[in-house]
């Protein structure tokens, strides 16, 4: 349990009697995939701590068209603005996978653990703060870069993030996910294919059925890292 909420970035800089007491208000549950765990407009009562599977999280229009705000594997965390603020959930989350497991903490214990422990409530702080600057640098991308530029940045983190490094390349140990990659990068589904086309032609990006690699040295070579 230690060694998993040491990977929440919420909890990144906590010491291990720390994460024993945050361990001690969670509660560990299972779900099925396309599991709606909760949706945009909800109240914010839950924080939600990624086991095993995978969660998207996403906005809707009234036409049902969805955009992919963030995919969250195991390690990954979510909602802790609702449920800090008490608000409304900005997004709904849905689980993807089978037998996805989540560890999740209350807003009413998450307050007294705060109250009662003010040196937790300040890492969370600062915590909370390096989030908002990742959401300024997403804004700026989306304002500045151009899609194709967007769809390689992204690409390049899921695989600094969940790759494996060997020589020159970064092996990514799960299904290409188009939906969820044109949803990160802000881009329509046609651009996120011919993108994709062309890092396959000029060899930079290889994809399996159940993973896919991304060289380095190549991408580094070319037009798309200026």
């Amino acid at each position: 349990m230690i060694n998993l909420l040491k990977r929440v970035p919420l909890f990144a800089d906590l010491t291990d009697a720390q994460l024993e007491i945050v361990s001690s208000i969670t509660s560990r549950r299972e779900y099925d995939p396309h599991t709606i765990l909760f949706q945009q407009g909800d109240p914010g009562q839950t924080f939600c701590i990624v086991v095993r599977g995978a969660v998207k999280v996403y906005t809707s229009n009234k036409q049902g068209q969805q955009k992919i705000l963030a995919v969250f594997q195991a390690g990954d965390s979510f909602g802790e603005l609702a449920l800090i603020d008490g608000k409304p959930r900005s997004a709904t989350a849905e689980t993807l996978e089978e037998d996805t497991v989540l560890l999740t903490v209350t807003s009413e214990s998450f307050h007294l653990l705060l109250r009662a422990h003010y040196d937790i409530a300040k890492q969370v702080m600062v915590q909370l703060c390096s989030r908002l600057r990742a959401t300024n640098g997403h804004v700026y991308d989306l304002t500045f870069l151009d899609a194709p530029s967007r769809v390689v940045k992204y690409i390049v983190r899921i695989a600094q993030q969940q790759g494996e490094r060997r020589g020159d390349k970064i092996i990514i140990r799960s299904a290409f996910d188009p939906d969820a990659m044109s949803g990160l990068a802000g881009v329509h589904r046609n651009v996120l294919e011919h993108v994709i086309r062309d890092l396959e032609h000029q060899r930079i990006l290889f994809l399996g059925a159940s993973e896919y690699s991304l060289d380095i040295s190549k991408l580094f070579q070319s037009p798309y890292i200026s």
